[in-house]
C-alpha cells in the first residue's frame, strides 16, 4: 500500500475519500490550529508539578527506552525561551542521549490554543457529528529512535501535526505479527510490510484506528508534533458511565448511551439475563435525583466544550458593578425542563442556577448584544450578578469597549 499525499485540505474531500478508510498527508495546511511559539509555551504549562515532589499524571519523560521518575530539571521551563533553547539544555545535560517528551492533554494548558482546535474541527463535527467522548491532544518531541510502546494500535482517529523539524510515521494495513501480544518494540522484521509518511512543519498527516503504526526519527534531531486523536472504537459504554461516576473532572462525557445503541438505547447485542437485569436497574438509577442532575452537568459540558476536554477556568475576576458593559465570547447553553435552569459555556456548568431574569439577559448575550446589569430592576440584580461573573472566569463573556 502507498500513502495518498494531497496538496489542499478540505473537509468534505477528507470525509467523503479518508475518514475511517485510510492515511493521508496533507502539505502545507494553512490553517492548522499548532504553531510552534505557543505549542512550546504550552509544553511549559503542561508539564508543571502538582508539587515539588511529585510528577504531573499526563507525563512521561524518557531517556533512550527508560522512564525517568524524577525529571524535573529535565523539562521544559519559560527560561529556555523556545525549543532551540530546551533542546540545547538537554543536549547537555543528556550527553546526547535520544529523549522523549510526551505530554497528554495537551490543549487543556492552553485556552487560545484550544479555541483553534475546536474552531478546526467543528468543520469535521459539522459532517461526522461530535464525539460523546472526549477528543485527546497528546503533544510530542524529542531525538527517540521510535514510539516509547514501539508498534501499535489505538482506539483513535489520528491528526498528526507537525510542528518543528520532521518526523517519521510507519503504518501496517493489519496487524504484522502472529503473537499474542498488543505492542511489539523490536519490529525489524516486519518492516517490509510496512508504508512510511515523511512528515514536515505545517504538514497534517491522518491514519484511521485500525492502522497499526510507530513514530520513528528521521535523524539525530530532536522534532515536535501535536496529535488529535478521535475515539473510534472499543468500549464507548464503559468510558461513558466512568465518566457518570467519577464527577466533574475529568469532563469528557455526556449520556450513559452512545449513539452506537439502538432505538431504545442498548447495545445491539444481547446481553446474559443476570447483566441485562443490571442494566435495567441501572437504568432506573439514573432517574434519580443524583444521578440526572450528574448526566445533565456531563451532557452539558460536552455539548459546550466542542468535542475537547476544556481548560480550566482563569483565576477569579474584579467584581462586576452594575453599569459594566458585557457582551458573549461564547455561547451559553441553558437547559430546559423543570425546576432552575442549569447554564454550560466553553465546557463548564456554572454552580448558580439562572433566574428567569438571567435567561433573558443570556438571550441578548447569544444574539450578539452589549448589556449591564443594571438594566434588571434593583431586586434582582443580586440574583444575576453572581452568575455573569462565573460565566466571565469560564471566558463566556468579556467586559465591553465601547468608546
Amino acid at each position: 500500500m502507498t500513502l495518498t499525499t494531497e496538496r489542499t485540505f478540505d473537509w468534505d474531500d477528507f470525509v467523503d475519500r479518508f475518514w475511517d478508510q485510510k492515511p493521508v498527508l496533507y502539505k502545507g495546511v494553512t490553517d492548522a490550529p499548532f504553531d510552534e511559539t505557543e505549542v512550546f509555551e504550552t509544553a511549559v504549562l503542561g508539564t508543571r508539578p502538582p508539587h515539588p515532589l511529585a510528577i504531573p499524571g499526563n507525563l512521561q519523560f524518557l531517556v533512550q527506552r527508560r522512564q525517568q521518575t524524577q525529571p524535573r530539571d529535565r523539562l521544559p521551563e519559560l527560561s529556555d525561551r523556545t525549543f532551540d533553547g530546551y533542546e540545547r539544555r538537554m543536549a547537555d545535560a543528556l550527553d546526547g542521549q535520544r529523549y522523549a517528551l510526551v505530554v497528554h492533554r495537551f490543549h487543556a494548558f492552553s485556552h487560545p490554543l484550544w479555541e483553534r482546535a475546536r474552531r478546526f474541527y467543528g468543520g469535521l463535527w459539522e459532517r461526522v457529528g461530535q464525539p460523546t467522548h472526549t477528543a485527546g491532544s497528546t503533544m510530542f518531541h524529542g531525538s527517540y529512535e521510535h514510539s516509547p510502546v514501539g508498534v501499535h494500535q489505538d482506539r483513535f482517529a489520528t491528526f498528526m501535526f507537525c510542528v518543528r523539524g520532521t518526523k517519521r510515521m510507519r503504518f501496517w494495513a493489519e496487524r504484522p505479527w502472529s503473537q499474542d501480544v498488543h505492542t511489539v518494540l523490536d519490529y525489524e522484521p516486519y518492516l517490509a510490510s510496512s508504508f512510511v509518511a515523511e512528515v514536515e512543519p505545517g504538514d497534517l498527516l491522518y491514519w484511521p484506528s485500525r492502522y497499526y503504526h510507530v513514530g520513528e526519527s528521521t535523524g539525530a534531531a530532536p522534532a515536535t508534533s501535536v496529535n488529535v486523536g478521535i475515539p473510534r472504537r472499543e468500549h464507548r459504554p464503559y468510558y461513558e458511565i466512568k465518566d457518570l461516576f467519577r464527577g466533574t473532572e475529568p469532563v469528557a462525557s455526556a449520556p450513559l448511551f452512545t449513539p452506537d445503541a439502538g432505538p431504545d438505547g442498548r447495545l445491539a447485542e444481547e446481553l446474559p439475563t443476570a447483566l441485562a437485569d443490571a442494566v435495567d436497574a441501572f437504568a432506573e438509577c439514573l432517574d434519580e435525583a443524583p444521578f440526572t442532575e450528574r448526566a445533565t452537568g456531563l451532557a452539558l459540558r460536552v455539548r459546550t466544550a466542542g468535542g475537547f476536554w476544556p481548560t480550566q477556568p482563569p483565576a477569579d475576576s474584579p467584581a462586576l458593578d452594575d453599569d459594566t458593559p458585557v457582551r458573549g465570547s461564547a455561547r451559553v447553553l441553558t437547559t430546559n425542563g423543570d425546576g432552575a435552569p442549569r447554564c454550560a459555556a466553553n465546557g463548564h456548568v456554572c454552580s448558580v442556577l439562572a433566574t428567569p431574569a438571567a435567561v433573558a439577559l443570556l438571550d441578548r448575550l447569544n444574539a450578539g448584544e452589549v448589556v449591564r446589569i443594571s438594566e434588571l430592576p434593583v431586586s434582582q440584580r443580586d440574583e444575576v450578578r453572581p452568575l455573569m461573573q462565573e460565566l466571565e472566569s469560564f471566558r463566556a463573556l468579556t467586559r465591553a469597549d465601547i468608546g
